[in-house]
């Protein structure tokens, strides 16, 4: 059993308007996943509630303003120095145009049945799996 610790991550499925998911593209220089798509979001700050933290992720990561809503999962991955929790929310678009910060150098928005299709970071590929099948129903 590991000792690491464990640090939280909040991750976001951001849908707009067509139902569409964005995806975000690692640089190929992130010492987490280089060159995999990921969901938008990041590490929660001690000092800052999940929910701070995942609008903050977001609009430093793409300039998007957007609205949460409920939990679709979780997820787990371990690094060399500590164990990462990730719970995944739901999220629609607001407003703005998607500007990468320089953790990413793509992006891309994908109907849900094709996400497992995509080279996503593995944590998130069962995620993807079980999302893309919900929704038939929903």
């Amino acid at each position: 059993m590991s000792q690491k610790r464990f640090r939280l991550s909040a991750k976001v499925v951001i849908r707009d308007d067509r139902g569409r998911c964005l995806l975000l593209k690692r640089s190929p220089n992130s010492k987490g996943n280089p060159g995999k798509w990921d969901l938008p979001g990041g590490k929660v700050d001690s000092s800052e509630s999940f929910e701070e933290a995942l609008l903050r992720e977001v609009a430093e990561e793409t300039g998007l303003s957007i609205s949460l809503g409920r939990v679709l999962g979780a997820a787990e991955s371990e690094s060399p120095k500590a164990r990462v929790a990730y719970l995944i929310l739901e999220g629609h678009l607001e407003s703005g145009e998607v500007c990468l910060s320089s953790e990413h150098d793509a992006y891309v928005w994908v109907q849900r049945p094709d996400l497992p299709r995509v080279d996503l970071a593995d944590q998130f590929r069962k995620f993807a799996q079980d999302y893309s099948q919900d929704e038939a129903q929903e």
